[in-house]
């Protein structure tokens, strides 16, 4: 009953491809491409804070890689499909976004905001690109909804079954979307989860095995797709070019980053040098911020327990004493003082932090 006084209402209500709420269309594409979004920032937000890194600097990268993976989507397709041009750029509502254009526009801002903020961009990477391939997986099915990006036309009655086909209008067709969600999901389930137990260097493998695999999906399945969404300006299948430009250079910069960590570490991975962890130092677009003992973090074992609402660290407190003005009682201690928490005394005389060497801020790999 709800339902329907909902439907009679001009305000909400429901049509083939989304909802009316307030008297605007909302498309489930839409609804679908955000989900994937949101799901992607948390998701990469917790494997920054397990790769010992800022979990907060995840928002700072989305604010800009967002909007720039959207327009990016939008002029990829403008450019490569023969029926838009430019000006379909600022024509609304925009039909038409091609993963590839994201990519691309996302990973440039990303580039461009770790080298504003100075941080590794290679490790920041290897926490958010990974969880793109989760996204995409859900964004796919707004093609459902669209009714879109579908394959050939299937002929076996046997085979006419959804999701190996999906119904258009009538004719049924190889449900690409399913497919490539699907392999996706597999995907982001390996790539995640080695990203989340594996420390050693070097960074940037992630990132690159990223491309590999998205690249080998697309440049498998483009040539099967319905003609009518092949991106093919010009007589180019453009998509299909930049697939496999994804897996060649996915493959070198894998073999790249390894080559180099054996020059510099001595090792393909880890170290044999020094420290095998290509983590090591955390990481944050703050310099104020600091790491504090967590489960979560592969290294938070090194740092202390995070000060109770209210009260102030050890660190706080020892850098407002070394600030403030110097008293005559001070100047009157006796010169041999206790070591201060955190600190013990050396037959010289000296103190020296017993802080584990994993636990300070810094803006710079090893």
């Amino acid at each position: 009953m709800i339902s329907n006084l909902l439907a009679g209402n001009p305000l909400f209500g429901s049509y083939p491809k989304g909802l009316y709420v307030f008297g605007l269309s909302v498309p489930y594409y839409a609804m679908v491409i955000v989900c994937g979004m949101l799901i992607s920032t948390v998701l990469s937000a917790l494997l920054m804070k397990r790769r010992n890194m800022d979990p907060n600097f995840v928002f700072t990268l989305f604010v800009f890689c967002i909007p720039s993976a959207i327009v990016g989507a939008r002029l990829f397709s403008c450019l490569t499909d023969p029926n838009l041009g430019l000006i379909g750029l600022f024509t609304f509502p925009w039909e038409g976004l091609s993963i590839t254009g994201g990519v691309i526009g996302g990973v440039t801002a990303g580039l461009i905001v770790c080298l504003v903020c100075k941080v590794n961009f290679l490790r920041a990477a290897d926490c958010v690109v990974v969880t793109i391939l989760l996204a995409q997986a859900i964004g796919r099915w707004g093609n459902y909804f669209n009714g879109e990006v579908y394959g050939q036309v299937v002929t076996d009655p046997a085979l006419q079954w959804f999701p190996f086909a999906v119904d258009i209008g009538g004719t049924w067709h190889y449900a690409f979307f399913f497919y490539e969600s699907v392999i996706n999901t597999i995907g982001f389930i390996l790539l995640y989860t080695l990203a989340w137990f594996f420390a050693k260097k070097p960074n940037g493998i992630f990132m690159c095995s990223y491309f590999v695999w998205y690249g080998t999906v697309r440049s498998i399945m483009e040539p099967f797709r319905d003609p009518e969404f092949i991106l093919a300006r010009g007589g180019i299948w453009w998509s299909e070019v930049f697939a496999v430009l994804m897996v060649v250079l996915g493959l070198a910069g894998i073999v790249t980053l390894l080559l180099v960590n054996y020059k510099k570490e001595g090792a393909v991975i880890g170290s044999k040098k020094g420290d095998p962890c290509g983590i090591t130092k955390f990481l944050s677009s703050e310099k104020t911020a600091k790491p504090y003992f967590s489960k979560i973090n592969m290294l938070g074992a090194n740092y202390p327990q995070k000060p109770a609402k209210g009260e102030k660290s050890a660190d706080t407190e020892q850098d407002a004493e070394q600030g403030a003005p110097e008293t005559p009682e001070a100047s009157e201690a006796p010169e041999a003082e206790a070591p201060a928490q955190g600190e013990e005394a050396r037959p010289d005389g000296q103190e020296t932090s017993s802080e584990a060497p994993m636990s300070g801020s810094s803006h710079e790999e090893e």
